[in-house]
C-alpha cells in the first residue's frame, strides 16, 4: 500500500467519525464517511471499502444491543429496505460513476437540509402505518446502497415512534446491521469490494471500533452542539462540491 499522509488522514478521519456515530455519539452524521472519503478516491470505492468497516463496528454494537429489538416494527421495514437495495443494485449497471457522485452530493445535501430545516417535526403528526414504513424503508435501502446513507429516512419514520431509548437503539443496530450484511453480495458482484479496499480497510476497522469504544465514554461527558454545527456546516460544503463534481462530468459543463 502507498504511504500518503492525506489519502490516510482522510481514511483515519472517516472511520473515526462513522465510529463515533456507531456509539450514539453523533447518530446518523456517520454519513460524513463516504463523501469524506471521495476527496481521495471515487464514490463507489469509498463505498465499498467502508462495508467491511462497518461490519465490524456493528458487531460490537450488536453485542450490547442483541436482546433490544422492536420486533414488529423492524418486520415491517426490511421488506422495503431489501427491495430499496435491490433497485439500488439494479440501477447501479445503468449509471456513471459521476453519476453516483451527483447523487452521493444531493442525498448529503438533503441531509443537511433535514437537519436544518423542519420535515421531521411536521412528519411527527402523522400516524405510522405499513406503506409509509415500506417508503422509508425502501428509501433507506436505497440511499444505504449508495453512501451508507440510510439513517435520516430511517430516523423520519422510527423517531416519531417514542420508542424506549435503548429499544430504538437496539432497533437501529439490528437494521442496519442485517442491510450491511445483504449489501456484500452486490458489492462483491460490482467489484467494489476487492483485495486493494479490504486491505485499506483492515487498517481503518480498528481506529473504527476504537472510536466507537471513546464515543460511548464520551457521550455523556460532552456537550456535541458545537461539534454538530461544524460538521453540519462541513457536510454542506463538501454536498455542493460533490454535487458541482457529479454534475460536471454527467453533463460536459
Amino acid at each position: 500500500m502507498t504511504i500518503d499522509p492525506v489519502f490516510w488522514s482522510v481514511v483515519a478521519l472517516a472511520a473515526i467519525v462513522v465510529g463515533l456515530a456507531k456509539s450514539g455519539l453523533m447518530n446518523s452524521l456517520g454519513m460524513i464517511g463516504v463523501p469524506l472519503l471521495t476527496l481521495v478516491m471515487p464514490a463507489r470505492d469509498a463505498a465499498g471499502m467502508m462495508l467491511p468497516v462497518l461490519l465490524c463496528m456493528d458487531a460490537v454494537a450488536f453485542v450490547s444491543y442483541r436482546k433490544s429489538v422492536n420486533r414488529p416494527l423492524l418486520m415491517l421495514m426490511l421488506p422495503g429496505a431489501m427491495i430499496g437495495i435491490g433497485i439500488a443494485w439494479a440501477l447501479s449497471s445503468m449509471i456513471s460513476d459521476e453519476v453516483v457522485t451527483l447523487l452521493l452530493g444531493i442525498i448529503t445535501l438533503m441531509f443537511v437540509l433535514d437537519a436544518w430545516l423542519p420535515l421531521r417535526k411536521k412528519l411527527e403528526g402523522l400516524p405510522p402505518s405499513r406503506a409509509w414504513g415500506t417508503f422509508w424503508a425502501g428509501l433507506a435501502g436505497i440511499t444505504s446502497f449508495i453512501s451508507h446513507a440510510g439513517g435520516p429516512p430511517y430516523q423520519i419514520y422510527t423517531l416519531p415512534q417514542k420508542m424506549e431509548p435503548r429499544i430504538y437503539a437496539g432497533t437501529s443496530v439490528w437494521f442496519f446491521t442485517i442491510l450491511n450484511v445483504v449489501k456484500l453480495v452486490p458489492y462483491f458482484a460490482l467489484g467494489q469490494i476487492n483485495i486493494s479496499s479490504l486491505e485499506i480497510s483492515a487498517v481503518a476497522a480498528p481506529i473504527g471500533i476504537l472510536a466507537v469504544a471513546l464515543g460511548i465514554w464520551l457521550v455523556h461527558r460532552i456537550s456535541t452542539k458545537a461539534f454538530y454545527q461544524i460538521a453540519y456546516s462541513l457536510m454542506f460544503v463538501i454536498s455542493l462540491k460533490l454535487i458541482y463534481d457529479g454534475a460536471r462530468g454527467t453533463f460536459g459543463f
